[in-house]
């Protein structure tokens, strides 16, 4: 009996390694052109994160991964706003990969549930599988990684650094975050400031923590060079 049970858990193990190792292979395929924020190397920063962060909390490590590798596999930004074609590309993937069904509904609420939005969209979703998946891509959009995507996604939206005429909007809505057009040191405090503050898990709090202080003190270097005073 616990021979044959440890025949199946080990059979179960390989099955999961096959699904983790061609979702991989498909992700680097998919975004192998991608913007540099957005690309494959994102994808495998928040996937070390998530696994990282999992290390601390009961949850199910396979949702995790494979939410972590499939939560940007189409960016509604690089999609004309379309903030269906992610989680349906992931669907079409995991139902060809024979996924289970109660794993592939769990990551398809993970990824739907997994963005900023503008920081004012309720959860409709809730789990500790989300919770890490979400930490693990915000501590992506902070410290020295946050600050190298925030300009590469700038310039690659042909985006000023910064104007000091135009202020940072602290009250839009969900639709103008989407289609703010603003210089990218706005950014920092219309979003990737106000990420600490939003984690979930007690891993993902500390790490936030350390990551947000470096781009203060990186705020404060920039505007006092702006403004030549060293």
């Amino acid at each position: 009996m616990f021979h044959n049970h440890s025949k199946k858990s080990a059979f179960l193990c390989k099955m999961n390694n096959t699904l983790i190792e061609n979702t991989v292979k498909f992700v680097q395929e998919e975004l192998k052109n991608a913007e540099g924020g957005h690309d494959w190397f994102h994808i495998e920063r928040v996937w070390k994160n998530a696994k990282l962060i999992a290390k601390s909390e009961d949850v199910e490590i396979e949702v995790i991964e494979l939410a972590a590798l499939l939560h940007d596999i189409a960016d509604s930004k690089f999609n004309d706003g379309d903030e269906k074609i992610g989680p349906k590309k992931a669907l079409n993937f995991l139902i060809d990969q024979d996924a289970d069904y109660r794993i592939i509904d769990h990551v398809l609420s993970v990824i739907e549930n997994v963005s900023f939005k503008g920081g004012k969209e309720a959860r409709t979703f809730n789990s500790p599988e989300l919770d890490v998946v979400q930490d693990a891509d915000r501590l992506d959009a902070l410290g020295a990684i946050g600050i190298a995507r925030t300009f590469n996604y700038g310039g690659f939206k042909n985006r000023a650094i910064y104007n000091p005429e135009i202020k940072a909007d602290l009250n839009m809505t969900k639709e103008e975050y989407k289609s703010s057009t603003a210089p990218s040191v706005n950014h920092f405090y219309e979003k990737l400031l106000l990420l600490k503050d939003t984690m979930n898990t007690t891993t993902g709090k500390k790490i936030a923590e350390n990551r947000h202080q470096f781009m203060e003190q990186y705020l404060e270097q920039f505007h006092s060079e702006w403004n030549g005073l060293n």
